[in-house]
């Protein structure tokens, strides 16, 4: 019976193989595997139910089904000694690479260069902030190396996952140790979670934002539905007062009265008071509507944070310019007169006339 096994490759790459032998080689144990065109050398990171799972789960597995490819047999000491060697090739190619980017006058970044371990095919991994056209470069690098060459555009948070580093909690990336999938992170969790938006306090060493900022993201949001939403005016036993802060931690809220006056009460004492003065209906709601009426004003946001947003950030139009069509949205011919299309009236010539209609000149004014 085969076995699944998930093989790490250098970068943190990772794929699934079938081991087809009676019994399943060790943790971290180094095998040859065959890949497309070659063989690769990788080194067994799990194994059985484990493999099972992240199989079903990681953005790299197959799901219920199995991979085609097999683990073919274990790394001898001379397949170790030659991928030991690749690691000084990988950075000289990288490099040599990086010339022949400067000569070509690319916008782009090499980040890391791998060779497969039978030296069959070479693999450069960049960076850009738009799209390149690398062809001549392509060639550049076949007649160099005289081997398969394969560009891959990743993002910065790949990026950060390949070279791997330690995060400012101390402990290596999540995103090269245990995160299965990079999720994006916009400002609005920051802001839920009454975080600085300051880049230098809330972005990871990507320069986006940090990936631990999702991690305790629900527990915030459903928490706070509990309160009743700050800057809210509610009616307690000593009329309206404003809602200041709120501490879901010790569960305690500050209110300030009309006259200026300062308390602080415990979530049940608030409950009871409203409780008490509707009759049983408690005021204590930050429902959906409220949630999605608060927004990230473009004032609290550092100029850093405009580029390191996951998301673009909406930015309101001032005086009475028009609101910007979204670039996303594609626009059909035909749906909206001022694409060009039919809305119910027909398209008129430049000064006003309508064009090929029997015995009016065009270049008449009209009216007269």
């Amino acid at each position: 019976m085969a076995h699944l096994v998930e093989v790490a490759f250098k970068g943190n790459r990772k794929e699934f193989f079938l081991w087809d032998y009676p019994d399943p080689p060790p943790i971290n144990a180094a095998v040859i595997v065959d890949v497309e065109r070659g063989e690769d050398l990788g080194y067994i990171h799990s194994l059985g139910d484990l493999a099972q799972k992240r199989n079903g789960g990681c953005s790299h597995g197959c799901g219920n089904s199995l991979p085609e490819r097999k683990a073919l047999r274990l790394a001898s000491d001379k397949d170790r000694g030659q991928s030991n060697d690749l690691t000084r090739l990988n950075e000289e190619a990288r490099r040599k690479a990086m010339e022949r980017v400067r000569a070509n006058g690319l916008g782009m970044k090499l980040s890391d260069a791998e060779w497969q371990w039978d030296r069959k095919k070479l693999t450069l991994y960049f960076t850009a902030d738009k799209r390149v056209d690398f062809r001549n470069l392509v060639r550049d690098l076949a007649s160099l190396f005289r081997t398969r060459i394969e560009l891959k555009q990743i993002g910065v948070r790949d990026e950060a996952k390949r070279l791997d580093g330690i995060g400012r909690c101390g402990r290596q990336y999540c995103s090269s140790s245990w995160l299965p999938e990079l999720r994006p992170v916009n400002l609005g969790v920051a802001k839920d979670q009454r975080l600085s938006l300051n880049p230098s306090q809330i972005s990871g060493a990507c320069g986006r934002l940090m990936c631990c900022l999702r991690y305790e993201h629900e527990f915030y949001v459903q928490s706070r539905k509990r309160f009743p939403k700050e800057g809210k005016i509610v009616v307690t036993r000593l009329g309206e007062e404003k809602v200041l802060a709120v501490d879901i931690f010790r569960e305690r809220i500050s209110l300030r009265g009309v006259e200026g006056e300062l308390r602080s009460l415990t979530l049940h004492e608030f409950k009871l008071e409203t409780e008490q003065l509707t009759g049983g209906e408690v005021l204590v709601t930050n429902g959906e509507e409220e949630e999605a009426a608060e927004s990230i004003s473009p004032e609290e946001i550092s100029p850093e944070l405009m580029y390191t947003a996951e998301h673009p950030v909406f930015v309101a139009p001032t005086g009475n310019a028009p609101t910007a069509r979204p670039a996303s949205a594609d626009i059909a011919p035909g749906t909206d007169g001022r694409e060009g299309g039919s809305s119910g009236k027909r398209r008129r010539g430049r000064r006003g006339g309508r064009r090929g209609r029997g015995g009016e000149d065009p270049n008449s004014a009209g009216g007269q």
